[in-house]
């Protein structure tokens, strides 16, 4: 167990599939779908979610190693299009993915009517049992037409593709998405950020140090009352023991 995990709030997991796809914003204009080479903040946020999730808590995520050869594959598709039917695009999606991921949770502190809930040890417990299970809900990567499989590893253990590699830059790529919920404000933002990857591990910078940012809509966000819309993690751990 590495020291990391030492920590109440932190676990460390490895994702895989067969084929992914972190799609490139500048590609959704023409239909046609391309892949980052790498994973995006919020994709893998979604993959932590999908393990296990409250409102009471915001996953941070911390490093990515990536593992296998980065190789992308172009497939025929057949996307719903908003007026009925079928469409037929091409989608180029990286095939054969595998990373190992370090993430940690916080408190959401613009939650202040969840913070009854807030009780580290029990959050963590039931993290550390969501992925010992393969997550909660079903993992995906990037989309929902690619499947994705989870487990419990320690970052760093094993052989990569690109460890002892040299420094790999990428260009202004998405990170992730601002929600109401999370900032305490009410609108919707993207973020964005210039990714490099040394040895084949990737350190996110937090959310808040990304500088690069674009509003996309006012949002306001969800409320929660415990006992309507809400159930406390003590309660819910009490029933996963049952």
């Amino acid at each position: 167990m590495s020291e990391f995990n030492l920590r109440k709030n932190g676990i460390e997991f490895k994702v895989s599939g067969r084929y992914a796809l972190f799609t490139d914003p500048l590609t959704r204009i023409g239909g046609e779908k391309c892949s980052y080479h790498i994973p995006t903040y919020e994709a893998l946020k979604g993959v932590v979610k999908s393990i296990y999730w409250k409102p009471t808590i915001i996953w941070i995520i911390d490093e990515l190693r990536v593992m296998n050869r980065i190789r992308t594959q172009t497939k025929g598709t057949k996307p719903l299009k908003f007026s009925g039917g079928n469409d037929l695009a091409i989608y180029t999606f990286l095939a054969d993915v595998e990373y190992q991921v370090r993430a940690h949770f916080e408190w959401n502190l613009h939650r202040p009517e969840l913070e009854d809930d807030r009780n580290e040890a029990k959050h963590h417990c039931v993290a550390r049992r969501m992925l010992d299970r393969g997550g909660r809900q079903d993992i995906f990567l990037g989309t929902r037409d690619c499947q994705g499989y989870v487990e419990p590893c320690e970052f760093g253990s094993g052989s990569g593709h690109y460890d002892n590699t040299d420094e790999l830059g990428y260009g202004l790529s998405f990170h992730g998405f601002d929600y109401p919920d999370e900032t305490g404000e009410n609108k919707l933002q993207g973020r964005f950020w210039r990714p490099t990857m040394k040895d084949g591990v990737i350190h996110f910078p937090r959310p808040e140090q990304c500088d690069v940012l674009k509003f996309i809509r006012k949002m306001r966000p969800k409320q929660f009352v415990e006992g309507h819309n809400l159930v406390s993690v003590e309660a819910e751990s009490a029933g996963l023991e049952c």
